[in-house]
């Protein structure tokens, strides 16, 4: 399955949407997302299964990529 995630770059402020970034990560679950980015210094804000045409329509965008 694969995750899309929104996140600010620093654990330290305080989120402001027009910063919120995102990027794309393989996982069987939200739980082994989490597990995965656990090491980084982000402040996730959401994770979001992304499936179906939802999923298609984001493939299509030239920012998407997979990350490890």
């Amino acid at each position: 399955m694969i995750y899309k995630v929104y996140y600010q770059d620093s654990l330290y402020e305080v989120p402001v949407r027009e910063n919120t970034k995102a990027f794309y990560i393989e996982a069987e679950s939200e739980r082994e997302v989490r597990q995965k980015l656990k090491n980084r210094a982000i402040n996730i804000e959401y994770i979001q299964l992304l499936e179906g045409k939802y999923l298609e329509y984001e493939k299509q965008q030239e920012n998407f990529k997979l990350v490890e």
